[in-house]
């Protein structure tokens, strides 16, 4: 009897590594798992590479074509169907949202074979998974794991699916990427505080934060505003001229390092309808940049210690926004105390320890090898 030691294999699947806060989760985790010697495979639907990973790539993106017609897609189903039997994996972590009943189940029940994880990644579970319950938990209940980033989702998903095997690990924040980038150099002559995220549905809210933002003292001191994203700018825009704001709103698109604005603003502001976890509030955080943010569903309660490391505001209450916004700037000790307890009240959020959170409920030992008897 001959024993051999092999890698472990990890297929983790995703929209694409670009943009999202659920890409982000997948790629942060691919550093985490190569650098403790699993094999990892990062396969995307759609072909989007911003952000750093490690592995083997598969971008299935480069094989969709403009029509995106039946058969082209069940050519990519029968390719991913291929690539995950020849390579025969330990896991498969699934990020993408699932919400299309039939070949949801048709991937569940006959492409992945290997144990399936699947995640979900906002509040808005419709995003997620299917509208029907029964054919959820055909597809969900089949799988090794469900994992939802904050508890809140999670009794969500046992009270209005009844799902099986739930648990809850929230989202990592590489801090060796923070510390790396947002000490480069940002261009910019005048104070700011920094919102960040896309603007095409409105999740994020930056109508309100511009009001919110035109009625406070901020303008008056000469703090500017700056909003980094995509989507249509122009009733944003329209907005900031009504309230005699715009010459202090700045657009400024996508940056592929938002590190650098968060470090040198005077505090993000988060104030989104929704959330799942946002990556942008433990980003802000690990630059030293307090946060003041709405109390939405779900997330900044997880994260921010109210008059700790920022300031926690009622849920879509414009007025006491813009209070909050006043008050971390006219209380300079309460800023101060703020800004000093920022990056370490992350701390618990380190890649390495949501890491090892996902290797123990992979079962994954200390070693990180998998050990096959052959005779």
């Amino acid at each position: 009897m001959i024993l051999s030691v092999n890698k472990y294999k990890i297929a983790l699947i995703g929209f694409s590594l670009s943009k999202g806060g659920g890409e982000k989760v997948m790629a942060n985790l691919s550093l985490f798992f190569d650098r403790k010697g699993i094999e990892v495979h990062n396969i995307i639907v759609l072909d989007g590479v911003t952000y750093p990973y490690a592995g083997t790539l598969v971008n299935m993106g480069l094989q969709k074509n403009t029509t995106n017609g039946f058969a082209n897609k069940w050519k990519r189903l029968q390719f991913l169907r291929s690539y995950l039997k020849a390579n025969d994996f330990d896991f498969i972590i699934d990020f993408r949202p699932r919400t299309k009943a039939i070949q949801e189940l048709i991937i569940s029940r006959f492409i992945y074979k290997a144990k399936t994880i699947l995640t979900v990644h906002s509040f808005l579970i419709d995003y997620y998974m299917p509208k029907s319950a029964w054919l959820t938990r055909l597809i969900y209940n089949q799988t090794y794991a469900t994992v939802a980033i904050v508890d809140q989702i999670k009794e969500r998903l046992e009270s209005q699916y009844q799902l099986k095997n739930l648990t809850t690990i929230a989202n990592p924040i590489n801090l060796e990427e923070v510390n790396e980038k947002c000490n480069e150099t940002v261009d910019i002559g005048f104070e700011y505080i920094i919102g960040i995220g896309q603007y095409a549905d409105n999740i994020k809210q930056f109508d309100k934060l511009i009001l919110s933002y035109a009625n406070s003292i901020l303008p008056q001191k000469q703090i500017h505003l700056i909003i980094l994203g995509t989507g249509n700018k122009t009733p944003l825009e329209e907005l900031a001229l009504e309230k005699n704001v715009l010459k202090q709103v700045h657009f400024l698109g996508f940056q592929e390092n938002p590190f650098k604005f968060m470090k040198n603003a005077k505090f993000f502001v988060l104030s989104s309808l929704n959330e799942g976890m946002p990556n942008v509030l433990l980003e802000s955080l690990a630059c030293g940049t307090p946060v003041v943010a709405f109390d939405c569903l779900t997330g900044p309660r997880e994260i921010i210690m109210d008059k700790q490391n920022g300031l926690l505001v009622e849920n879509q209450n414009i007025e006491k926004l813009t209070d909050a916004m006043n008050l971390i700037i006219e209380d300079v000790d309460l800023y101060n105390y703020c800004k000093t307890n920022a990056s370490e009240s992350i701390q618990r959020f380190s890649l390495d320890n949501i890491g090892k959170q996902w290797l123990n409920l992979m079962k994954i030992d200390d070693v990180y090898n998998k050990t096959d008897r052959e005779v």
